[in-house]
C-alpha cells in the first residue's frame, strides 16, 4: 500500500466525508505542492486563495517560529501587542475605521452580519439584500446569506432576514429595499458563482443607493481580497467605492486560521462588550502571521505582480477560445481567473490534476485559477502548456465520447481515463440537471 493510499484508508474510517478528496499533499514550497509518493504539483489555487504569497514563506515561517516561542495564546481579556498592531494596519489600508477578529471566513461574515442588525436594531431593521450565486459560508446564517439552494438544501429552517437579488442588476437590489432592510452584502468578484466581477456601475449605484436609503454597503474580501485582484481588497477595483465594512479572511494568515471585520469610522463603536466576541480571534500567533503577510505582499511588490502577471495569464488563456470550441470566456481580475466552457468543467479540472496542475471546477461550467501572488513566469508558462495540452485531450475526449455513443459501444470502451470516465458521467446524454445534483459538492466554504 503507498503512503497516498494509507492515509486516504485512515480518512475514510475516521473522518467524516464532507470533502471529495484526490491527493494527499505532504509538502509546500512556493507555487509547487507534493504528494505522499513523491508527484511535485503546480499548485493554482493557492490553498483556495489562502496562500497568496506562496507556500511557507520564510518571512510567514520566520514570524510563526519566533511567535510561537514567545507565546501563543493570551485571552482578549487582555491587550496584545500584534492584534493591535494588525487592527491598525488593516484600517490604514481599508477603511479608517477598527477591526474586529475572528477564525475564519465565516465568523468574518457572522461579525458583518450582528454588525449590521445591531446598528439597525432601534430602527427595527434587520434584513440583508444578498445576491444570488454569492457564496458566504456554511454556517447557518452565513449558508442563509448565501444565495445557491445546493448550500441550503437539507438545513431549513434556515435564519430568517436575507433576500436575494441578481447580481450586476442596480434595479433588482432597489427592489428588494423596504422599511426591514439594514444593508446590501455582496462580492466584488463571485468567485463560487463562477469569477463573475461586479461591473463598476453596478458597485457605484449600490453604494449610492445605501446612502440614498441610509442603509450599509458590505463586502465580502474572503476570496478577493489581500491583493488577489491586484488591490488589497475587491472593492478597491472600483474607483470612489467604500463599503462601510468588510469581511476577510483566507489569505490574510497565510494559511494560519484567521477572519477579520474591518469596517468605517461609522461602524467603528457599534459592537460594546459583550455583543460580540470570539476565544480565539487575533491571537498573537495568528497576527503574527497576517502581519508577516502583510509585508510580505508590501515589500515585494505583488499587488502591482497581480495586475501585470494576471493580464499575461488572462491574455493567453484567451487565445484558447479560438483554438478550442468548447471555451467561451476568460474572466476575473488580477490572479483570480476564471476560464468558462460551455459544459461541465469538472473533468478538465480532472484531467489537469492528473497532469500536474492544481485548479478547481466551480459553478459548474468554470475552470479557476489562483496562483500565488509571486508566482514564476516560468510556471505560468508551463501551466499554460499543461492547461493546452489538456484542453486538446479533454477536446478529442468528448469527441470519441460522441462517436463511440453514436455507435452502441460499451460504457467501459468510452471511458479509458478517469477524466474520460468524468465526462462520460457529464455528457450531453444526462440533463444537466440531474448531473449537477448528482456532483459532489465543491470542496470549498470560507475557512
Amino acid at each position: 500500500m503507498s503512503k497516498s493510499d494509507a492515509i486516504k484508508e485512515l480518512y475514510k474510517q475516521y473522518v467524516m466525508p464532507t470533502y471529495a478528496q484526490s491527493l494527499t499533499l505532504v509538502k509546500g514550497n512556493g507555487t509547487k505542492v507534493w504528494d505522499a509518493d513523491g508527484k511535485v504539483y503546480l499548485d493554482f489555487m493557492a490553498g483556495i486563495s489562502v496562500l497568496n504569497v506562496g507556500h511557507c514563506h520564510p518571512k510567514v515561517v520566520e514570524a510563526v517560529r519566533k511567535q510561537v516561542a514567545q507565546a501563543t495564546h493570551f485571552s482578549n481579556l487582555y491587550f496584545n501587542g500584534n492584534q493591535a498592531r494588525l487592527a491598525e494596519r488593516l484600517a490604514r489600508l481599508g477603511l479608517g475605521g477598527k477591526c474586529f477578529f475572528g477564525n475564519s471566513g465565516a465568523e468574518a461574515n457572522e461579525g458583518l452580519i450582528k454588525l449590521a442588525r445591531l446598528w439597525g436594531h432601534e430602527k427595527g431593521r434587520h434584513e440583508i439584500i444578498t445576491m444570488k450565486n454569492s457564496f458566504h459560508g456554511r454556517t447557518l446564517a452565513t449558508a442563509a446569506a448565501t444565495g445557491q439552494d445546493k448550500i441550503q438544501k437539507g438545513f431549513e429552517p434556515l435564519p430568517v432576514g436575507f433576500v436575494y437579488a441578481e447580481f450586476n442588476n442596480l434595479e433588482s437590489v432597489r427592489a428588494l429595499v423596504n422599511d426591514k432592510t439594514v444593508a446590501v452584502l455582496l462580492e466584488a468578484i463571485q468567485g463560487e458563482g463562477g469569477i463573475v466581477p461586479a461591473d463598476e456601475a453596478f458597485m457605484l449605484g449600490v453604494r449610492a443607493l445605501c446612502d440614498e436609503k441610509d442603509l450599509l454597503m458590505l463586502c465580502d474580501e474572503v476570496q478577493c481580497g489581500m491583493g488577489r485582484t491586484g488591490h488589497w481588497f475587491g472593492y478597491q477595483n472600483c474607483a470612489g467605492v467604500k463599503p462601510d465594512a468588510f469581511s476577510l479572511a483566507k489569505a490574510l494568515g497565510s494559511g494560519y486560521p484567521i477572519g477579520a471585520v474591518v469596517s468605517n469610522a461609522k461602524l467603528a463603536d457599534v459592537f460594546q462588550p459583550g455583543n460580540h466576541a470570539s476565544t480565539f480571534g487575533g491571537a498573537p500567533l495568528a497576527c503574527a502571521a497576517a502581519l508577516a503577510t502583510i509585508d510580505a505582499i508590501e515589500e515585494e511588490h505583488l499587488l502591482d505582480r497581480a495586475r501585470t502577471v494576471g493580464k499575461q495569464f488572462a491574455d493567453e488563456m484567451r487565445k484558447f477560445i479560438l483554438k478550442y470550441e468548447h471555451v467561451k470566456e476568460v474572466r476575473g481580475k488580477g490572479l483570480m481567473l476564471g476560464l468558462a466552457l460551455d459544459q461541465s468543467a469538472k473533468p478538465l479540472a480532472s484531467l489537469l490534476i492528473e497532469n500536474g496542475l492544481l485548479t478547481l471546477a466551480t459553478a459548474e461550467t468554470v475552470c479557476r485559477f489562483l496562483p500565488p501572488l509571486n508566482v514564476k513566469d516560468e510556471e505560468i508558462e508551463e501551466a499554460l502548456e499543461i492547461l493546452d495540452d489538456c484542453l486538446a485531450q479533454w477536446h478529442g475526449l468528448g469527441q470519441k465520447e460522441e462517436e463511440e455513443s453514436a455507435q452502441e459501444e460499451a460504457p467501459e470502451q468510452a471511458a479509458e481515463t478517469p477524466a474520460a470516465a468524468a465526462w462520460a458521467e457529464t455528457s450531453e446524454t444526462k440533463p444537466a440537471d440531474e448531473a449537477a445534483a448528482a456532483a459532489p459538492t465543491e470542496p470549498d466554504a470560507a475557512p
